[in-house]
């Protein structure tokens, strides 16, 4: 394994300390990679694939602009590691990772494409410990060393859960092409072999590494679908596809203001397996199907939480917002002022329920700390509605001009230009070129390229709402909250009744003393 780690270029042997580094990582890797029906050669080059790579970059910058707030002390190395490979073992570390998807999301304006396998990651710390526990397995051992390599590295991560599914209706075993879930098709004594596909992963190709796992609660007949484990990016037998984006061909027309974040971009791509090869040793479950519905809900719970990452972007656009209304002369206006509370009022309460779900995270046998499930349900089912609100709001400050805008070559252009400097001018001391690149901004976070993170993905990331429902519905203790009526009420003698078990650990869960 040493021997094949250190043999890639997508896993250098030196740890990366730099964005510049991480981008020279990525080079020379040799992944079959299609868009728009192209094979492309280098990705890094690639003028709509780059700005998806600056923004991961910008995750290993702010661990060397601020390490206290992008990077922790690792357990298993004894050393400071990025944080989006630390397994959280606190609650405070819960919360960092939320003020620091905070921070990044308004650096980059954007996803930044590591948030999945952070979650993944620190949700398999626990259930690889409670599979050993139960099975007297070595998958946690597996996992740490894997970990080990990870961070000593330096390395990027990506986490793949979300199959194509096909028949909804079906379980993965019930499908007419058995492909349409990730499953092994062949176990040999040094590992095992995988097909299927994985839909709209985020920074796959950004990655230096990928963790395979279920996407759903599986059944004795699904056992073949119920695999975890780790693939280097570039490993062979893997495709991938890369997803369309709205506006996305304007990275490739030169200039920067069209593409109204010409730097930052998110990615997704659908990945392809084709008898991929996954090492024993680096295999963290195999057949044991009833922990695959514990690892979704696990992962789930520290995924929904760290949807705070759209505060970060929801930053941006509230100012972008007040900017054009500032250009536009308006910023005094009553109606203004009140339309960016709002915007505020709608994105702090995003960050104030994932933060809480932080804040009340417990520890699990591992020692690795959960986040609060009903808290980082809520946070999520907020993000399904919230960003959508703001977006319009920023839309509405903006103005018609957003959509009807000339582009940069008018601006440029030697008869044209001009008359586009005379007509679009805002307020007489703002440049004429300052106002379009801040309304090709909302464009972008709004309608373009980076509405695909801050609204879309907002709606179906870590399950669309209906999702985040069932759970609410099945933590919500409506049981226990009638017993608190009827007791206040003196209905019943409720308060003296036998508490139910779970009860008892709502409440020591609720009420339990915060670990910093």
């Amino acid at each position: 394994m040493d021997q094949e780690v250190a043999a890639s270029p997508a896993r250098p042997q030196n740890p990366i300390g730099t964005g510049a580094e991480y981008i020279e990582s990525l080079r020379g890797r040799k992944l079959k990679v299609y868009l728009m029906g192209e094979p492309v050669e280098e990705p890094v080059d690639h003028p709509i694939i780059r700005p998806s790579i600056n923004a991961v970059a910008r995750t290993y910058d702010l661990a060397n602009e601020d390490p206290g707030l992008a990077s922790a002390i690792s357990p298993l190395t004894g050393g400071r590691v990025n944080r989006f490979l630390h397994v959280s073992a606190s609650a405070g570390d819960l919360v960092m990772q939320n003020k620091m998807q905070r921070r990044l999301g308004q650096l980059t304006g954007t996803c930044f494409q590591r948030c999945v396998g952070m979650d993944a990651l620190n949700s398999l710390h626990s259930v690889t410990y409670d599979l050993d526990e139960k099975y007297g397995t070595d998958y946690h051992v597996r996992f740490n060393r894997f970990l080990t390599r990870m961070q000593g590295a330096n390395l990027v991560i990506g986490g793949a859960m979300t199959d194509v599914k096909g028949d909804r209706g079906r379980s993965p075993s019930q499908q007419a092409d058995p492909d349409l879930f990730v499953h092994v098709t062949r176990r040999t004594p040094e590992g095992v072999y995988v097909t299927g596909a994985k839909a709209h992963q985020t920074g796959c190709l950004n990655s230096h590494w990928l963790i395979v796992m279920p996407t759903m609660r599986l059944e004795a007949a699904d056992k073949d679908y119920a695999i975890v484990g780790a693939i280097p990016v570039d490993a062979d037998g893997i495709t991938y596809i890369y997803g369309r984006q709205s506006c996305d061909t304007r990275s490739a027309e030169g200039g920067d203001i069209d593409a109204g974040n010409a730097h930052f971009s998110g990615q997704e791509a659908m990945i392809v397996f084709e008898d991929v090869f996954i090492p024993r040793e680096l295999v963290f479950l195999d057949g044991e199907f009833e922990f695959a519905s514990t690892l979704v809900e696990r992962f789930t719970c520290y995924h929904r939480r760290s949807y705070v990452c759209k505060t970060g972007v929801g930053d941006v656009l509230i100012g972008a917002a007040a900017t054009i209304a500032d250009y536009n002369g308006v910023e005094r206006a009553s109606h203004v002022r009140d339309k960016l509370v709002e915007m505020t009022h709608l994105n702090e309460t995003i960050y104030g329920t994932g933060v809480a779900a932080s804040h009340q995270g417990i520890e699990m046998k591992s020692g690795a700390y959960l986040p609060d499930e009903m808290l980082a349900n809520v946070c999520k089912h907020h993000v399904t509605r919230f960003p959508y609100e703001i977006g319009r709001l920023a839309q509405d400050l903006a103005g018609g001009l957003m959509v009807t805008l000339p582009s940069e070559r008018e601006l440029r252009h030697e008869t044209i230009g001009p008359l586009i400097e005379k007509y679009l001018k805002g307020r007489p001391e703002v440049s004429t070129e300052h106002r379009i690149r801040i309304l090709r901004l909302v464009e972008n976070m709004t309608l373009g390229r980076n509405a695909v993170g801050y609204l879309t993905e907002s709606m179906h990331g870590a399950g669309s709402p209906q999702a985040q429902r069932i759970q609410i519905a099945r933590s919500m203790q409506i049981e226990f909250k009638k017993k608190l009526a009827k007791t206040l009420a003196g209905v019943t003698a409720a308060s003296r009744a036998v508490i139910s078990d779970d009860v008892s650990a709502y409440m020591a869960r609720v009420f339990a003393p915060v670990r910093n």
